[in-house]
């Protein structure tokens, strides 16, 4: 069964590929309007899939669907159909032979995406993938599946109603064996993209035979510098980890100057709203205590350093230099996202420069690692490797390239 889900996928390749951008943002326009539309059906999907999950996960957040959610859904795919097509000419040149020299940006052809407990992902990676003209085959979690059917039913509907193969957004059982196979069908999908935790990403890295680009992972700190603004560092770290802590831009851990120390109270203040458990390191620990509430503090352990909370809980490093700072990055961080605060600017361009990830903040904070917030419209998620795409990945990252060699019976001698 999913072979042959994958097969139709395949040859469904092609139909998009004679679709005007046009036509394709109008397909997009009637689906965001039915997914609205749709509302109560997914919905009550949602409760399903909702009622199989303890509320204390950290993925309850995360896989839990409102109308107001449901909107931003449609407004994204909105987003995505208003974008320009990524269907463009990268590079022209005439040789001295008079060949004319292009190179296009063109579609993969297939792309696997295999994710968790995040319902929104099957409609994001329907719009991007539609609109840059590649197929998507999706595998999602067993803790969304009935969400997700709910979402792919609706889009299903439309494309047939315009004429297109449903194969086009093809959602795979909710299966280990679904998975294998996906990760196994080189020649047929082009491109994976896992979404969602280190262990996933890392197991479909390990066994896929199709090319990989790894997503998702986010083990994000916040450097506040010696120079730092006091206000401002409160206000950052406090958006960056209690904005949304069930995704990878969240903060994890603060790493704090030591000069700064008399001033971590009034930095973590608004964290106490939230019941923010901090592993503070001894430093950390003893500036904050009787200060923080003691139900929500703890000293840290060496595994509380590298760990992606996904919940109301951080880690505090305290460090004497900017040095220190970076080596504990260096060290602990998954290349997703880094901030610091700061006021003194050789600092900023130290961190700017030297930390290796694929965004680096500077007096801002992580939880701005968005595709949307990037103006990219929806993302397929956060690149962490180098190689093609870093960072949001929208619609460019779903293209790869081909050349065009225009000649008028020119030979090589």
């Amino acid at each position: 069964m999913v072979e042959n889900l994958l097969l139709d996928a395949h040859r469904a390749s092609r139909q998009l590929l004679s679709l005007t951008d046009d036509s394709i943002s109008e397909i997009l326009l009637d689906t965001a309007n039915a997914l609205v539309d749709a509302t109560d059906l997914i919905i009550a999907a949602n409760i399903k899939d909702l009622s199989r999950m303890d509320p204390a996960n950290p993925k309850y957040d995360r896989l839990k669907l409102t109308p107001e959610r449901v909107a931003a859904i449609a407004a994204d795919m909105r987003n995505v159909a208003s974008l320009p097509s990524p269907h463009v000419e990268l590079d022209r040149r005439v040789r001295p032979n008079g060949l004319v020299i292009r190179r296009v940006a063109v579609p993969f052809g297939v792309i696997g995406v295999i994710y968790e407990a995040r319902p929104n992902v099957t409609a994001d990676v329907f719009s991007l993938c539609f609109k840059s003209g590649n197929v998507c085959v999706l595998k999602g979690g067993h803790d969304a599946d009935d969400s997700s059917r709910a979402i792919i039913s609706v889009i299903h509907r439309v494309l047939k109603n315009h004429g297109i193969d449903p194969a086009v957004a093809t959602l795979l059982p909710a299966t280990r064996e679904a998975t294998d196979i996906l990760l196994a069908a080189r020649g047929i999908v082009d491109l994976i993209i896992p979404r969602g935790s280190s262990s996933l990403i890392n197991s479909v890295r390990e066994k896929s035979k199709v090319p990989v680009i790894e997503t998702g992972a986010g083990v994000c700190h916040c450097y506040v510098d010696a120079s730092a603004d006091i206000n401002m560092a409160r206000d950052i770290v406090n958006n960056a980890k209690t904005r949304r802590v069930s995704v990878c831009n969240a903060l994890d851990c603060m790493i704090i100057h030591s000069a700064l120390l008399s001033s971590l109270g009034a930095i973590c203040e608004p964290l106490k709203d939230s019941d923010v458990i901090i592993h503070a390191d001894d430093r950390a620990y003893k500036a904050l205590e009787g200060i923080y509430p003691a139900s929500f503090l703890k000293l840290a352990v060496p595994d509380d350093f590298g760990t992606e909370y996904l919940s109301y809980a951080m880690a505090i490093k305290t460090v004497d230099s900017i040095d220190d700072a970076i080596a504990h990055i260096d060290r602990y961080g998954s290349g997703h996202s880094e901030a610091i605060v700061a006021a003194n600017q050789d600092a900023l361009d130290r961190f700017s420069t030297e930390i290796d990830a694929a965004c680096v903040y500077t007096n801002a904070p992580t939880s701005f690692t968005d595709g949307a917030q990037f103006g990219l419209g929806a993302e397929i998620g956060i690149s962490t490797q180098k190689m093609h795409a870093r960072g949001p990945m929208a619609l460019e990252g779903l293209m790869t390239y081909k050349w065009l060699i225009s000649g008028n019976g020119q030979t090589r001698p």
